[in-house]
């Protein structure tokens, strides 16, 4: 549990940080356009944050960390955050300095985003598996 914790409170900081980002990189750029940046805050709270607070509820109660697939879950679903997060920053930045990209380097960053994507989707399914497993294993 306390393993979960951490983790939700190191999604919690860079939320912070992201959000004190997305405010002072506009600010200094003198940006007032709406932006992808605007949204790393957010999706940092509730992909990382909430996501293994519920995850550490129920790692208490029950014995997730001896389900393969959850440990496979933990894994996957960082990956999928991460990449998702990292590709926000990167497409927002560009927005901010007004960057024009090729329709080759737009879709490149668009498609890594979509891996993210499909890792969080597939980390939410494993983590969705391993709690049906935990279920079986309490009875």
């Amino acid at each position: 549990m306390k393993k979960y914790l951490n983790v939700s409170f190191i999604y919690a900081i860079a939320a912070m940080v992201g959000g004190v980002f997305y405010r002072e990189f506009t600010k200094f750029m003198g940006f007032e356009g709406v932006t992808l940046l605007s949204k790393v805050h957010t999706h940092l709270f509730m992909l990382g944050m909430l996501v293994f607070l519920v995850v550490a509820l129920f790692a208490q109660n029950n014995k997730l960390e001896e389900i393969k697939i959850f440990r496979v879950f933990f894994g996957v679903y960082n990956s999928g955050v991460a990449l998702t997060v990292v590709m926000m920053v990167v497409r927002g930045i560009l927005q901010v300095c007004g960057t024009p990209l090729s329709s080759g380097a737009s879709a490149a960053i668009s498609g890594i985003a979509g891996i993210g994507h499909i890792l969080l989707g597939a980390g939410i399914v494993l983590l969705l598996i391993s709690l049906k497993n935990a279920a079986k294993i309490q009875k």
